[in-house]
């Protein structure tokens, strides 16, 4: 089935549920106290999802493969951001595994939509 809208995308539904689960975890311990920490987490997972959006409603194919590399980029950004939040010890092994094994999932799909896009894209 083709989505018809960007919430029909399971990348943004995946990305949606990421999103709400940084803002959870930046709520408790340490990293609350770290406004800028939390804060990059928090941005970079929502432009993850906003990217997908604007570019699927912007209905031309570039434009929408240039988004999801975007949101690709902001996905690596979490796990950035995520690396140093448990290496600080802002979140517990548990969290962190969740959330980056989350991210390895959005990215994997995202991925996939730009091999398919180069798959379909007419030999020159």
């Amino acid at each position: 089935m083709a989505a018809n809208r960007f919430q029909d995308l399971i990348v943004w539904q995946r990305a949606r549920e990421l999103t709400a689960e940084v803002y959870r975890a930046t709520r408790d311990g340490g990293l609350a106290r770290d406004f800028g920490l939390a804060s990059q987490l928090q941005r970079a997972s929502v432009s993850i999802m906003a990217n997908l959006a604007e570019g699927f409603d912007r209905n031309r194919p570039n434009e929408f493969l240039r988004s999801v590399g975007i949101a690709k980029g902001s996905c690596a950004e979490v796990m950035s951001h995520l690396y140093v939040a448990s290496d600080v010890g802002y979140l517990p092994t548990e969290t962190f595994d969740g959330l980056f094994a989350r991210c390895e999932e959005i990215g994997r799909m995202l991925g996939a939509i730009q091999s398919r896009a180069r798959q379909d894209a007419p030999s020159r």
